[in-house]
């Protein structure tokens, strides 16, 4: 008899994140009856953009559009605090926060980590903005001469926020820029060196990437991160990845995660993969 895979989506989103109408409970179910043995919520907080709930001056977004809200914090980790009760035994949930930072925005971070420190079993690292400026509606895009530019100071933006920023678990869909550029995804040998000083940087300081499905649902012509990163990765010594879906609906909840694990040990040679716990990874076989 086959052993079963230990499976987990560690990478997803509910009615907290702004994106999202998605209840937890909703999620959850979908997720019991797939049989995944874990999930983790990672919702939104993208300081420059958005307001928390209880800032009493929140100012308007630089695009026009209204105000946009981060996790409400005390009833996100109440609602988690009950359904980990209530689905005791069923799956195991974790804690999570995506922290969308960037440079001018970590003194923000540094304090949101501190004050719900002890409730965290993982966190994180996004890039959604540079400079506050959106990728999705060109804005970023427009303010650089060219794909390379635009390229590297995504790049550079990551690797500036690592040097500041210690309290993450994982680097998320790294190379998510690919998405967006309106020139398409720019060759791997532009950017492969200073990719390498990110992945070199987190393997240092013991974090990890993560391999994020949504790259088949978005329709991209590769893995996210592609496989050119996921190898460098390895070949760098890098053992510590995590498996996420970002769905924001249960339609995508562990999407392609057969998919992912082959690529990930078939082609690349991965052997095994993390959950997290209190901010400690925990390996499972892939």
């Amino acid at each position: 008899m086959q052993e079963k895979k230990y499976t987990a989506d560690f990478h997803l989103h509910s009615e907290f994140s702004d994106d999202s109408d998605t209840p937890m409970e909703e999620q959850i179910e979908r997720g019991i009856a797939l049989g995944l043995d874990a999930m983790c919520f990672t919702d939104h907080v993208d300081y420059g953009v958005k307001a928390d709930h209880d800032d009493p001056n929140p100012r308007p977004r630089r695009d026009g559009r209204e105000i946009v809200w981060n996790v409400d914090y005390p009833r996100y980790f109440e609602k988690l605090h009950r359904m980990k009760e209530i689905y005791k035994g069923r799956i195991d949930i974790g804690q999570g926060l995506e922290f969308g930072i960037q440079h001018h925005t970590v003194p923000q971070f540094e304090a949101l980590y501190k004050r719900y420190q002890e409730e965290y079993d993982f966190i994180l690292l996004s890039m959604h903005q540079v400079g506050d400026l959106e990728f999705y509606n060109g804005d970023y895009f427009a303010a650089h001469e060219g794909q390379l530019a635009a390229n590297m100071a995504y790049y550079e933006e990551i690797l500036a926020v690592m040097e500041k920023f210690p309290h993450y678990s994982i680097l998320s869909h790294l190379d998510m820029l690919r998405r967006y550029d309106p020139d398409g995804p720019i060759a791997f040998s532009k950017v492969r060196d200073i990719i390498a000083a990110i992945l070199e940087k987190a393997i240092k300081d013991g974090k990890g990437i993560e391999i994020n499905t949504s790259s088949w649902h978005y329709g991209l012509d590769d893995t996210m991160p592609s496989r050119d990163v996921l190898k460098l990765y390895k070949d760098l010594g890098g053992t510590l990845l995590t498996m996420g879906s970002d769905a924001y609906s249960p339609k995508y909840l562990a999407d392609h995660f057969e998919d992912a694990r082959a690529i990930l040990q078939d082609e690349i040679g991965f052997t095994q993969f993390a959950t997290f716990e209190k901010m400690q990874p925990v390996f499972h076989k892939l």
